[in-house]
């Protein structure tokens, strides 16, 4: 990591209701994954940001994930989230660090 950071203020650019997957793609690809490339901290700060969707952090956050693993949140920060912010965003962790489900022919 370089040492630099980017914050997206995300109250500023979706409202108190993270929801819009459209806005949350432009900003992973507009500002999230340069950033990752680049070695740079991303802080997403959901200031005044009263809930999100599952879909909507998903969106946000799972392309950084596929692309580095978990070492994707080395470069990212949440920062001013409420316990419903915090659990949706654990929720997505927690599935895209969870081993893809196996299928052995028998149902499986």
């Amino acid at each position: 990591m370089t040492g630099e950071y980017v914050t997206v203020m995300l109250f500023e650019l979706v409202g108190e209701f993270a929801e819009d997957k459209n806005k949350a793609k432009e900003i992973r690809e507009g500002t999230i994954l340069p950033a990752i490339e680049e070695g740079r901290l991303v802080v997403l700060d959901f200031d005044k940001v009263n809930s999100a969707t599952q879909s909507f952090i998903h969106a946000l956050i799972s392309e950084a994930m596929r692309r580095k693993g978990a070492s994707a949140l080395d470069f990212l920060r949440f920062k001013n989230c409420n316990s419903i912010v915090r659990e949706i965003i654990s929720i997505v962790v927690e599935y895209m660090q969870a081993p893809p489900q196996s299928h052995n022919g028998n149902g499986g």
